[in-house]
């Protein structure tokens, strides 16, 4: 048993690779259906109020990749594109820690909590919204 296994709460840059493998091979997957058949998903926010969610345009903005399109990706959602490159950041990061390589952490006053980067997350999602709406 590893020290990373040894505490539940431990971060695994093994387990995070994982989950975010995961992630990107759904919205791989959403992103070619899309580009295929022209159905996306969604967005119940939007068919409630009429009004863009701060990931509409998220599946514009996948099948914009798979064409290499990163301005129309940059032109469909900057804040899902911004997110998809600090994924992306976090993703190699953790494949060099995962295959031996050093681990690189936030700095101590940010580690251990996780409601600030959600809140974070969040604040900045509503104002993208609002200015998005305006």
């Amino acid at each position: 048993m590893t020290a990373a296994e040894s505490v539940p709460d431990a971060f695994s840059a093994a387990r995070a690779l994982r989950s975010l493998s995961s992630f990107g091979a759904v919205g791989a997957g959403l992103s070619v259906l899309a580009a295929t058949t022209g159905v996306g998903l969604p967005c119940p926010w939007r068919a409630m109020t009429g009004t863009l969610c701060p990931l509409c345009g998220g599946t514009h903005v996948g099948v914009a990749l798979l064409h290499g399109d990163l301005a129309a990706a940059w032109a469909a959602n900057p804040f899902v594109l911004a997110g998809l490159g600090v994924l992306l950041v976090l993703g190699v990061l953790w494949l060099v820690e995962a295959l031996g390589g050093p681990a690189v952490r936030p700095p101590r006053a940010l580690r251990g909590r996780p409601g600030l980067w959600w809140a974070v997350i969040g604040l900045a999602g509503l104002v993208f919204a609002v200015w998005r709406n305006l």
